[in-house]
This record gives C-alpha cells, structure tokens and sequence, in this order.
C-alpha cells in the first residue's frame, strides 16, 4: 500500500529532513514506486508538488530537499497503485476548495464498493478509491456545516462529524489518512499511523531509510514545536507514538488540540 508523511509546526518549518528519508522508500527502500505527491501551507497560501513518477528518482523530489519550502503544515504520500492508472490525476495529495480555504488530502489503504459512497458537490478528476473518498467526504462535511465553524464548540462539533465520517471509510477497508485546511491537520489511524513531537531540548535523528543524522539543536529555537506524522516511524534512534485504530488527532501548531477514538 501507500505510506503518508504529515507535520505540523508552530513555526514556519522545512522538512527536508523527514522528506529525504521518505522518498527513498518510493521505489527505493520501499515499493512504493508509482508517484509521489508533497503539499504546504505557508503565509496564508498553498503549494504543490506531484509527480506519477517514483519519488526516489525524481528530479523534482531532489528539488524539495535541497530547496528549504517553510511551512507549519505538510502532506506529503507516496503511492503503490491498486485502484485506478499511474498517471498524474491520481497521484495524490488532492486538493478542493471549501469556505475560501484548499482542503488538502492523502490517504493509504483501499476501499471497498466505494463507488457506492453518494457525491454531493465534489467530483472526482482521476479514478481512485481515494479521491472519491476524498470529495464524499468533503461534500458531507460541507452539506453539514455550509459555513466555517465560529466557535470551539462549532469545531467541535464539526471534528466529531469528521471521525464519524472517517469511522463509516474504515469499514469499507483500510483507511489512513491526513487531511488540512491550513489552519489544522487532522490524522486518522485505520489500521498504521505513528508521530513524534520534537521540542527543547533538541537532539540528533537518525533516518532509517537514508545515511543522514541531523542536530535539530542547531536549527531551531527553544520555543520551537515539530510534530511529523508517518506510515511508519522515518528515524531509528527517536521514539514514536503509534496511533490506535478508530483514532483521530486533531493537530494544530505542532500540538494535539482534540483526540477522537472508536
């Protein structure tokens, strides 16, 4: 199957680092060689990367680890086809429009009878489960809250609307994904999904897929906050939570703000 790479900042953040051990496993270390795809929010906008060709021997791959991109929240997935052509359309992440803001997604696993899943709004531009999924479950989000959320108990309401939507994906299959808004990013564990939060004090990370160590204490503040989420744990010498299946994080800042279970 696939595997998802996500992070969440409290400060504008590169992740190089992260990034870089992730692509080997894109038909490198992993098997995971029919298109890559990495999307960030940064300064209130939005910018993406896709490629239907194998992360570890694209240029453009190369380009994100040597160009620094700042944001305080990255998607990023890697694919192994099992639903739909390798072709540019269905490489993920996708990305729709709601209340003003790109809702970005990715997701790892496979669904099934998801043509059954009714669409409002949204329609699907390529032919995978998880793109489908992906507009029925913003079309639904959207039928039941026309407007942004005001208040925390309106956000709330509307993450709890998330996990039960997420809840009626994970018994088609499997089911991981993450998806943002800009603002949150929202982790939902079907069967495989693991973070790490890094703060002061700062130490050295080892990756498992790529010869390359970092001190992270002599590229941030002490105020700094860095979560990254991924398929499986991307550093060797660090300990990483592994999310329970049925949960949903609810990430802002680098921070869990909510966490939704079975």
């Amino acid at each position: 199957m696939c595997e998802l790479l996500g992070m969440s900042a409290n400060v504008p953040t590169d992740i190089c680092f992260s990034f870089t051990g992730f692509l080997h496993r894109g038909g490198g270390t992993g098997p995971h060689r029919d298109g890559w795809g990495i999307a960030f929010y940064e300064a209130g906008g939005y910018r993406e990367f896709r490629d239907p060709h194998p992360s570890v021997h694209s240029p453009i791959a190369r380009l994100i680890c040597d160009y620094p991109i700042k944001s305080n929240i990255v998607i990023s997935h890697i694919r192994q086809a099992n639903v739909g052509q390798v072709q540019l359309a269905n490489t993920h992440p996708f990305v729709r429009e709601m209340w003003g803001r790109p809702w970005c997604y990715a997701h790892n696993g496979q669904l099934a009878d998801w043509q059954a899943l009714p669409l409002s709004f949204y329609r699907p531009v390529g032919s995978t489960d998880s793109e489908h999924a992906f507009c029925w479950l913003l079309g639904e989000l959207r039928g039941a809250f026309p407007e942004p959320p005001e208040d925390e108990c309106q956000r709330h309401a509307l993450q709890e609307t998330l996990h039960r939507l997420c809840e009626r994906l994970r018994g088609l299959g499997v089911c991981n994904l993450l998806l943002a808004d800009g603002d949150y990013l929202y982790t939902y564990c079907s069967t495989k999904l693991a973070h790490i939060t890094r703060r002061a004090p700062f130490g050295r990370a080892s990756l498992s897929d790529a010869e390359l160590t970092v001190n992270f204490a002599e590229h941030t503040t002490p105020n700094d906050v860095v979560s990254v989420i991924a398929t499986e744990p991307l550093t060797d010498n660090e300990e990483w939570v592994s999310m329970m299946p049925g949960e949903l994080l609810v990430w802002q800042a680098g921070m869990i703000q909510a966490q939704f279970n079975k």
